[in-house]
Parts: C-alpha cells; sequence; structure tokens
C-alpha cells in the first residue's frame, strides 16, 4: 500500500506556511516534505512535526539565490565552496527533523555554456555530497525536472540521472523520480519504474499536464501505485501538486490510501 506525504510547499497554500502542518495532520497524512525549511529555526519545525504525529521525509538543499532565479547549484562551476557549505547547512536541519533523504537541485545551464565541464563540478560535487550525508545516514536524491517548467535545468532524463549516480558510485546517491516530470519529458512511466527502481530514491505525483491532483490527466496512477508496490518501493511518495481549489477538497483520490498507512 503506497504511503503519501504532503508537499507543504504546493499544498495548503490557503494557510500559512505553519499552520499546514496542522492541516496535513487534521486530513490523515502522516508525513510531510517542501522545498526548503531554512527560513524557519529547526527547532520550530521539529516542534511541529511532533506536536502533530508527522515524520519529515525530504527537502531541499539550500539552491543559490532562489529569488533571482536560481535554481540549484550543485553543477555550476565556480560555486564549489557555496555548495559544500549548502550541504552543512542541510544536514544541520536533517539533524533536528529527522529525514533520511536530501534533495541537491542541480542548477541551470546557461546559453553557450559547457555541458561537460558542468557535468564534471556535479558529479564531483555530488560525490562531496553523498560522502558527507552518508556519515550521517542521510541518503542525497538528484532529480530531473522538464525542460517547460524549468527552461535550462541541468538534469532532464531518469537514464541520464541514473548514469550519474552510476558514474559517482556512491551507495546513497539515488534518483528522485517525479512522475509529472518524467511524463512531460519521456512518458513510458511504467517501464522507467520497472528498469531504474533499484535507483529510485524517492517517488513524487502530480496530475498532467496541469500538475494538479493526480485523478487526472493523462497518467493513470492507481495502475502505477500498483507497479510501484509489486516492484517493492516502501518509501513515502510525495504529493508535489498545485491543488486546483482548496485542499482539503481535493484529496478524494488519497483518502483510501490515508486510512491505513503508517
Amino acid at each position: 500500500m503506497p504511503r503519501f506525504a504532503a508537499n507543504l510547499t504546493m499544498m495548503y497554500t490557503e494557510h500559512g506556511f505553519l499552520e499546514r502542518f496542522a492541516a496535513a495532520a487534521q486530513d490523515g497524512f502522516k508525513a510531510v516534505e517542501y522545498l526548503f525549511p531554512y527560513d524557519f529555526p529547526a527547532a520550530t519545525l521539529k516542534a511541529l512535526l511532533a506536536e502533530h504525529g508527522l515524520t519529515q521525509v525530504l527537502f531541499n538543499a539550500p539552491p543559490g539565490d532562489w529569488a533571482a532565479g536560481e535554481r540549484g547549484i550543485a553543477s555550476l562551476p565556480g560555486r564549489e565552496d557555496e555548495f559544500r557549505r549548502s550541504v552543512d547547512t542541510a544536514l544541520e536541519y536533517t539533524r533536528e527533523l529527522g529525514n533520511r533523504k536530501l534533495h541537491v537541485m542541480a542548477g541551470l545551464l546557461g546559453a553557450g555554456q559547457a555541458r561537460e565541464r558542468h557535468r564534471e563540478v556535479y558529479l564531483q560535487n555530488l560525490a562531496y555530497a553523498a560522502k558527507t550525508a552518508q556519515a550521517e545516514g542521510v541518503m542525497i536524491v538528484i532529480e530531473p525536472i522538464n525542460t517547460r517548467d524549468m527552461p535550462g535545468f541541468f538534469l532532464n532524463r531518469q537514464d541520464d540521472a541514473q548514469a550519474i549516480c552510476a558514474e559517482v558510485g556512491a551507495p546513497n546517491l539515488k534518483v528522485q523520480f517525479d512522475c509529472y516530470h518524467c511524463q512531460i519529458v519521456e512518458g513510458d512511466l511504467a517501464v522507467k519504474l520497472k528498469r531504474d527502481m533499484p535507483g529510485i530514491g524517492h517517488i513524487q505525483v502530480a496530475g498532467v499536464p496541469e500538475r494538479n491532483e493526480p485523478d487526472s490527466g493523462e497518467l493513470h496512477y492507481p495502475y502505477l501505485f500498483d507497479v510501484i508496490d509489486q516492484l517493492g518501493y516502501d518509501g513515502w511518495i510525495g504529493c508535489e501538486y498545485r491543488p486546483r481549489a482548496g485542499t482539503s477538497a481535493g484529496l478524494g483520490w488519497v483518502k483510501p490510501y490515508l486510512k491505513n498507512q503508517a
């Protein structure tokens, strides 16, 4: 039976961020994820998790200047020291919040920039992140993101992400399989899940193409959830979508699963 985590960056936006923990718990979620925790003290977030009986599943390492349009720094030449500091900062939060998975964003490849140089830096930074996180019992995940939502993002395909993980060779470096992004770029999700499951560290879902609830659009998620179950995935599935209207009103698709998750 799949287990689902509410993504508090995209869901429950009708509430302030700190109020979203209570809202998710009230609707039956037992776990949460979000993009970034760094606007709040780790102790504040830890207290909310404990108060509402929630497990922290995942968040992202600091991505550079998000407000200025940066989307990660792991592949950016000249930012290696900043990247290492970002990993250290993220791991400080994992110690408090308890999540065993940390997403490291690759960053954008600008026009005219050498992809091979970015890839070289990316592999070196991922090796550092994985080694540093391994000492904390934390898995590093990398995510292919579609170029429609994030033009210029360095990593777009599942096979490329898997190849990068294999080249780095760290046991705690895996791929974040976002069904929404994968469908837009590649499709053929069930085959890719079967092909890559040993190298998949986290899964996320959303409807395609609007990125709303996964109960409409071109993907048939009940079938994919069965495939994921049959493949033995025992992690949480992040609900990284934008509700069509109120978050709680749109949870009919997940209610049967929430009733049975631990």
